[in-house]
């Protein structure tokens, strides 16, 4: 399998300024390929159901939904909390949060991590110190699998910022789940991503 890149979208309904499948699929409409179900307050049955609706809209555009594990919702994709099982589940692929090089040395046999928060966040506010890109930078160098950038990326400088020193991602929540037209914010979001390389 793939391993996630460009603008992954992590979802919070809560904050989202429509219905969360709606979100999701402008968002989609906007070049978001990888999302991560978080909605882990929900039930087990909702929450597998939302899960196939949202694998459904992803299907259509050749994306991929990552479950916020452990339980893969019936796929094979998980995101991990950095204290999240240990070793973690045999799946097509496994990520984890991880926030210092501790963290880092813990890693077996995940596939990718989130690095976070790279900036101050309006979703986790007073969560940190945040990293900026040069604590950024070394974690990634650190990491013994690919990095995406996490927290407070909002806008196409911090994406660059991300990209210039070395993540393969960014991951976001507020920047499109808060919008008034996701579909442009994430737009915005992936052609900055995509920009970075230019």
């Amino acid at each position: 399998m793939a391993l996630p890149s460009g603008v992954v979208l992590l979802t919070d309904r809560r904050v989202a300024r429509g219905p969360l499948v709606d979100v999701v699929a402008a968002a989609v409409r906007g070049g978001v390929r990888w999302v991560v179900l978080r909605e882990k307050d929900l039930p087990s049955a909702e929450r597998a159901a939302l899960a196939a609706e949202l694998r459904a809209i992803l299907a259509d555009a050749g994306g991929t939904l990552i479950a916020a594990g452990p339980d893969p919702l019936d796929g094979d994709a998980v995101h991990l909390p950095s204290a999240g099982p240990c070793p973690p589940p045999r799946l097509a692929l496994v990520g984890r949060s991880c926030h210092d090089e501790p963290e880092l040395a813990r890693l077996t046999t995940e596939h990718y991590v989130t690095l976070s928060p790279v900036f101050p966040t309006k979703t986790k506010p007073g969560y940190g110190p945040p990293l900026h890109a040069r604590e950024l930078r070394r974690l990634i160098e650190a990491s013994p699998v690919p990095a995406l950038a996490l927290g407070g990326i909002e806008t196409p400088e911090h994406v660059r910022a991300c990209v210039e020193v070395g993540a393969v991602g960014v991951a976001v929540l507020g920047a499109v789940m808060r919008s008034d037209d996701p579909t442009e914010s994430a737009t915005t979001l992936t052609r900055a991503f995509e920009g970075a390389f230019r």
